[in-house]
């Protein structure tokens, strides 16, 4: 009997701790636990969610050979290792990204726990990572029970020049009689609402539900609120600003575009201890009035009187019996879903380097870099003064702020204290795209703690890090990183200081790989592509901005081509295979369109050219031409990627076609290509349009052009995101950095050097002969040029993948430039990357950092093999290092997991 007994305790020992494999430590442990590329989402609608984990080990060569997961319904059960909803078992295999959920049918409102355990390469099972969670929203018709109310009776606006409405609050008091287990709140909005429960503002999100084409698809976020709520009274509230829907939008000064009146959306449903439910709605029963926001306009600005605070609106008790009743709308047109992105959040704070003062009782604080969000006021006076702020990215010669570029955009925030002593306050529902801050009416001389700077955008991660010996360089990577959170903010924006700030596709798909370097932006182009696709007109053409409003143009070369390029890059980036499902049919009918609006195969002289160039004019036949070509080609190893292989067939025949037609057209015998410019050449070189024999002469004359211009670019965004890599790849590695390293006009160097904090939109938006450039557009934070990026990281550091999502990795190096160090650091789907450089006399030493479950080639400049040694032995005859090959002056090793130190003595570097 005992023999038995303990007989069936070892064997469920070992399904606790092994399952069927070795009980041994493994090597390997399970963390980031992610779903749908994001951390415990609430309320998804994906009914098939795929899941991801990261491996870390301090093992070289550690890979992972088998995994199972746990879904369960409970944490209790997970705990007890139940997965009744999904047990994989053992599933030999080393993928741990994108698995797909195979398990139970999931429905409404479900609440999801997960864990993973994995075998490592010796059959060694690892302990359970720590458990994570989804939950799924509403997938029915029948679970919405709410309506959409506002209201509608708007009070004139005797101070407001704009017309513009406030923003409407609304409440509900209610009572809970029984212990509650559970609540779940369901926001939406046409417009934005600001949610708060018995006085507390729910989540830390801003502009919710986002931008849509609220047509099409709106947007609810899902929160989990038990904590806000009591048992007895309660309230729950909202604030309603007009938003991209209602409010001014873009260029033209024009509001309502989507449509008048805003409307809000809650669905409150509490699940009570005894099981028992009830469910709190936005109906007739909601009361609304007017408070202390006098205006709110993401172009215009915020107005705020606190005179007219009303303490307790969002709490039980409060008196609303002077409120009106709402407005209501029983549904919208558009769907509604759940939210798939990262929503706009505070990320950090900002204090200001100085105050000026250039006019009497006028005072510009410099906050030190450009950035969107807006500022924490903090203040002290009588009741009824005035607070005017108002934001510009550069300043006069006399010290004042620079307003023309933001063209008609008022920019400008208005506080009126309610003289109770400090007061603090910050907007809501508007940002600003700035530097400097102009302070009038303030109570006294403002002290440098009188604002805050508070930097806002889509929540993507950071996960990309640079740095080198030239500091102009490190100061350019940072630039580049301002500029992407500066205009991350919902959708990938031009600007976010003037009246646009509009979603230009061209500018999107010129920038993406560089964005996918310096920040998670999966989820981020998740939710755009879908606004991409909705955006896409009955023909096949993708528009120049998504959504689609303000600037209706579509069909335009380099700019209705993001719908495939930015999947591609997703893709390369994440390895995400259903990106490339969800919209395959999207992108099949934007090469058709092409290829029926092409004569021969030879797209129209139409769009918008090399735009922002300097010097140079590349004929827009050839742009176009050139990139129908490019976007078949990538649509081509799409197809595969999915399986769909007489598709890629086709679409690479018509590539070759699309590429002699090009030859044909655009190219002479002794590869000149219309127009000479450098764009010209850089387009055919990079999307492979040229006839071998003709790529080196090409080069030359794209080289030639260069030297003629004193070496200098002259490139627009279309052509300089393809420059420093295509000169490198044709040899000229040493033209590529002299161009980065250049100060003089044009270049990112003389920007910098002339106070530059984020990208300019243009090569000369300010120059010392000439000043500021035409307002009428003249942005200070435009992200395209900053599409070297990729640069950086790809050649300088020599972080890049090789296939899609970085399971194998390559880490070639490219040192030059007068560098004597660069490093650089990604963190992958699979985990962090390090490429660490440096050289002293003749000796380049090399740190490298490969994530567990990848592999990685790594390229050491090198005389021969025989130089290099890794962790103080010969490389080549290391038991973790395989040497390949010599490949130009460079010893190529191959990889596992784990931290290298490579040194080569006897190197020269140009």
């Amino acid at each position: 009997m005992r023999g038995q007994l303990a007989a069936i305790l070892s064997a469920a020992m070992l399904m606790v701790l092994g399952g069927c494999g070795h009980v041994a430590d493994s090597g390997v442990s399970v963390k980031e636990l992610r779903c749908e590329y994001r951390v415990n989402p609430p309320g998804i609608d994906v009914v098939k969610p795929r899941l991801s984990w990261v491996l870390e080990s301090s093992q070289r060569g550690q890979k992972q050979s088998a995994y199972q997961i746990l879904v369960a319904g409970s944490e209790e059960k997970l705990r007890k290792n139940q997965g009744e909803l999904w047990d994989t078992g053992k599933v030999n295999s080393d993928e741990s990204s994108h698995i797909v959920y195979a398990g139970k049918n999931l429905k409404s409102r479900m609440r999801c726990f997960w864990k993973v355990r994995v075998w490592d390469k010796d059959g060694r099972v690892s302990a359970w990572s720590e458990p994570a969670f989804w939950t799924m929203g509403l997938l029915e018709r029948s679970d919405w029970k709410a309506g959409w109310i506002g209201l509608d009776k708007v009070p004139r606006q005797k101070d407001s020049e704009l017309h513009l409405p406030p923003p409407p609050y609304l409440r509900k008091a209610f009572s809970v009689d029984r212990a509650i287990k559970r609540a779940v709140v369901y926001a939406s909005a046409l417009g934005l609402y600001e949610l708060h429960i018995n006085g507390k503002r729910v989540g830390n999100d801003y502009f919710t539900p986002g931008w849509t084409d609220y047509t099409k698809r709106v947007y609810y976020q899902t929160y989990d609120v038990t904590n806000l709520l009591a048992r007895g009274g309660n309230a729950i509230g909202a604030i309603l600003a007009d938003g991209w829907y209602a409010g001014y939008l873009g260029f033209g000064k024009k509001r309502e575009h989507y449509g008048s009146e805003p409307r809000l959306f809650v669905q409150l449903e509490i699940e009570h201890a005894d099981g028992s439910r009830e469910t709190v709605v936005t109906d007739k029963s909601w009361k609304a009035g007017y408070g202390p926001h006098l205006e709110a306009d993401f172009l215009m600005g915020e107005s705020y009187d606190a005179r007219k605070e009303m303490p307790g609106w969002d709490r039980p008790g409060f008196d609303d019996s002077g409120w009106e009743a709402v407005a209501l709308t029983d549904k919208v047109e558009g769907k509604v879903q759940s939210y798939p992105g990262v929503t706009v959040r505070e990320t950090q704070e900002i204090i200001p380097v100085k105050p000026t003062e250039p006019k009497k009782d006028t005072y510009v604080f410099d906050m030190g870099q450009n950035f969107a969000g807006w500022v924490r006021l903090k203040v002290k006076g009588k009741a009824g003064t005035k607070v005017v702020l108002r934001f510009a990215e550069m300043l006069n010669p006399d010290g004042t702020i620079y307003t023309k570029n933001l063209r008609e955009a008022r920019c400008t925030d208005t506080y009126i204290l309610a003289g109770k002593g400090e007061e603090s306050w910050q907007p809501s529902f508007t940002f600003h795209g700035f530097r400097y801050v102009e302070v009038t009416g303030y109570p006294g001389k403002p002290g440098l703690d009188a604002i805050t700077g508070i930097v806002v955008h889509s929540d993507t991660p950071a996960v990309g890090s640079f740095e080198c010996s030239n500091p102009m360089v490190n100061q350019l990577w940072r630039n580049i990183v301002w500029s992407q959170r500066g205009n991350f903010i919902e959708v990938p924006t031009d600007c976010p200081q003037r009246d646009e700030r509009l979603g230009w596709t061209g500018d999107a798909q010129i920038f993406v790989r560089t964005a996918t370097y310096n920040m998670d932006v999966a989820a981020f182009f998740t939710k755009w592509l879908v606004d991409l696709e909705d955006a896409q007109n009955e023909a096949g053409a993708f528009p120049d901005v998504a959504p689609h409003k303000v600037a209706m143009g579509s069909g335009v070369a380099a700019w209705g081509d993001a719908g495939v390029i930015c999947p591609w890059a997703i893709y390369q980036v994440y390895g995400d295979r259903r990106v490339i499902e969800r919209h395959y049919e999207s992108m099949q009918k934007w090469i058709a369109y092409l290829q029926k609006n092409s004569k021969n195969l030879l797209r129209p002289a139409k769009g918008y050219g090399d735009w922002v160039s300097i010097g140079s004019n590349t004929p827009k036949d050839v742009i176009a031409t050139a990139y129908f070509a490019y976007s078949t080609r990538l649509l081509s190893k799409m197809a595969a990627a999915i399986g769909k292989s007489e598709d890629a067939k086709k679409y690479e025949t018509l590539f070759q076609q699309i590429k002699d037609a090009f030859n044909k057209a655009y190219v002479s015998d002794d590869a000149r290509i219309k127009g000479e410019t450098q764009t010209c050449y850089l387009l055919a070189l990079y999307f492979d349009l040229l006839p071998e024999d003709k790529r080196e002469p090409a080069a030359k004359h794209l080289v030639e052009d260069l030297k003629k211009r004193d070496w200098h670019l002259s490139t627009g965004f279309v052509g300089l995101s393809y420059l420093l890599p295509t000169l490198t790849q044709m040899g000229y590695l040493d033209i590529a950095y002299r161009l980065l390293n250049n100060e003089t006009f044009p270049s990112w160097g003389y920007s910098i050097k002339n106070g530059a904090t984020t990208i300019w939109e243009r090569w000369d938006g300010w120059t010392e002969e000439k000043g500021f450039q035409d307002p009428g557009m003249n942005s200070f934070n435009h992200y395209a040029f900053g599409s070297v990026g990729r640069w950086l990281f790809g050649i300088v550091t020599g972080i890049d993948t090789e296939g899609p999502g970085y399971k194998r990795i390559i880490i070639r190096p490219r040192p030059g430039g007068g560098f004597n160090y660069a490093k650089a650091s990604y963190k992958s789907i699979h985990g962090k990357i390090v490429s660490d450089w440096k050289i002293k006399g003749h000796t380049f030493t090399l740190n490298v950092t490969v994530p567990a479950n990848t592999t990685a080639m790594v390229y050491v400049p090198a005389r021969d093999a025989e130089s290099v040694t890794e962790g103080g032995r010969p490389a080549a005859r290391s038991e973790s290092v395989r040497f390949l090959r010599m490949e130009a002056d460079a010893a190529v090793y191959e990889v596992g997991s784990g931290n290298y130190v490579f040194v080569s003595e006897g190197v020269t570097i140009r």
